[in-house]
């Protein structure tokens, strides 16, 4: 059954164009270019938005230096803008259903799994919240001979570039620490998903977050994108998206020696032992590999399953993968949407064909769903053989995974830590022990256990090697980030 659109989401998508959101007003792009957001589940066109220029984000920049500078959001104790943001955060939650179907109808995702996302901006903005009301922004520190301490500010400005997965949850995760630090936000959202990051400046701006603290800057990755991350006048970036960009983007901040947070890609494995339990294990991998059809950056996409289980539990997986039900996201029964765009759909199927012609064995055969509609649907895909596969070694950000088997511990750790990537990776076994040692000595921000897809308020979430550098979110040490610290020294 199809779930009803609410009259405010079809209100908000009647609007001729959807500008950018600039000092409280909502801004066109100065050429007048537009572009196109669509529903990746019907293929058709969900709403046209403003593509902002550069000459456009200089404008926006200016705006939030300006706000930063001469309003007092900076100078407000943080009890006071807590007060601001837990306002934002209650409009949200009262909302949740409105932010989700624009959300789902966006990008893709299932209404349940939308719903979820945007419960996850309201905790994430409560969160950070609660730790800048209890921080103390001066530090005392005992030093020899010297009165020694350090103080806290806000930075200023600061920058946010959204990829299209998890647009409005991440927007949440940058936002939220920024703004409860002090700092103004210039966002901006993937091309194929900015509609929920738009419709929530209108709402900070109905709710009183004073003008030019949160800005919204739609456009393309080549034009708006570029001209965010190449300004000078940035006082920190954070990007999240695929390494090939984040170089580009830590290219053009470290000409400005503006500091930059990146949250990439990844290649993350399972290792599965034999004294698992096979049937939950095989449930919450398939799990993980349908949710959001596979278009997870920190996703468990190398299964690595010990040789005495392997041909047990891949019979398991193959069989509960024939049974995700793939259809349109707006339907209850619907296990697995589609993927984002039409590009994103003729890269999955790119990568079966490449890792097919390089030698895989094709466990589960992918391709395309048909559902009776013309969006970009695939079916789950597994594969196995060679790591060296293009299709082992390369992000494919769909619900594909590879398999291989391993003999010992020693040969799984070695195996998960075999790839340029450093995200997540998980282990799988009736023995904790084990399971603590083995993630300990994973090759990644993160080690799950008996679980994946596992990011929790209050524990440091990053990367390492490509798949990001300069920090975690959701934790102490993102809040910090936000801050420029003063060493204040009297000699004695």
């Amino acid at each position: 059954m199809s779930i009803k659109i609410l009259p405010e989401v079809e209100q908000f998508l009647a609007k001729e164009i959807h500008g950018g959101f600039v000092g409280g007003k909502e801004i066109f792009a100065h050429d007048g270019g537009t572009f196109e957001t669509i529903d990746p589940g019907n293929g058709k066109i969900l709403a046209k938005v403003a593509s902002l220029q550069s000459s456009d984000v200089d404008q926006a920049i200016k705006v939030a230096t300006e706000a930063f500078e001469e309003a007092q959001w900076a100078r407000l104790p943080a009890n006071e803008r807590g007060v601001h943001l837990h306002r934002l955060a209650d409009a949200i939650e009262a909302r949740k259903d409105v932010i989700a179907q624009i959300e789902s109808l966006d990008c893709g995702k299932i209404f349940a799994q939308a719903q979820d996302d945007v419960q996850n901006f309201v905790d994430t903005l409560r969160y950070f919240c609660g730790l800048a009301q209890n921080l103390s922004l001066e530090t005392v520190i005992p030093a020899s001979g010297h009165e020694a301490s350090v103080v806290r500010h806000p930075w200023g400005p600061c920058a946010f570039i959204i990829p299209w997965n998890f647009p409005f949850l991440l927007c949440g995760w940058g936002v939220s620490p920024a703004m409860a630090a002090g700092n103004t936000c210039i966002v901006k959202p993937a091309e194929d998903t900015p509609l929920s990051t738009i419709y929530v400046a209108h709402l900070a701006k109905e709710v009183g977050i004073p003008d030019g603290v949160l800005n919204v800057i739609p456009g393309l990755g080549e034009t708006a994108g570029a001209a965010l991350s190449k300004h000078p006048d940035i006082c920190r970036m954070s990007f999240t998206g695929s390494p090939e960009v984040g170089r580009l983007v830590a290219s053009s901040c470290g000409a400005n020696l503006v500091p930059v947070k990146l949250e990439l890609g990844g290649k993350g494995a399972a290792v599965v032992f034999d004294d698992v339990d096979i049937s939950d294990a095989a449930e919450k991998l398939v799990n993980a590999i349908t949710f959001h059809t596979g278009q997870v950056c920190c996703d468990a996409t190398r299964w690595l399953v010990q040789e005495p289980i392997y041909d047990e539990f891949v019979n398991e997986c193959v069989g509960r993968l024939k049974d995700i039900r793939i259809g349109y996201q707006m339907e209850d029964e619907t296990q697995m949407g589609p993927v984002v765009s039409e590009t994103q759909h003729k890269r999955v199927l790119n990568y079966l064909e490449k890792g097919v012609s390089e030698g895989a064995e094709v466990v589960l055969e992918g391709g395309v769903a048909d559902t009776g509609r013309n969006g970009n649907y695939v079916k789950p895909a597994l594969l196995s053989g060679s790591l060296d596969n293009i299709a082992a070694r390369e992000e494919i950000f769909g619900p594909v995974a590879y398999l291989a088997p391993f003999k010992d511990e020693a040969e799984g750790i070695r195996l998960a830590n075999n790839t340029p990537y450093g995200l997540a990776n998980s282990v799988w076994s009736g023995d904790l022990g084990r399971c603590r040692r083995v993630a300990a000595q994973f090759e990644a921000g993160n080690g799950w256990i008996n679980s994946h897809n596992v990011v929790v308020h209050g524990v440091p979430y990053g990367g390492i090697k490509q798949s990001g550098m300069g920090g975690g979110v959701v934790s102490i040490e993102t809040l910090l980030d936000y801050y420029r610290g003063i060493s204040v020294i009297r000699p004695l």
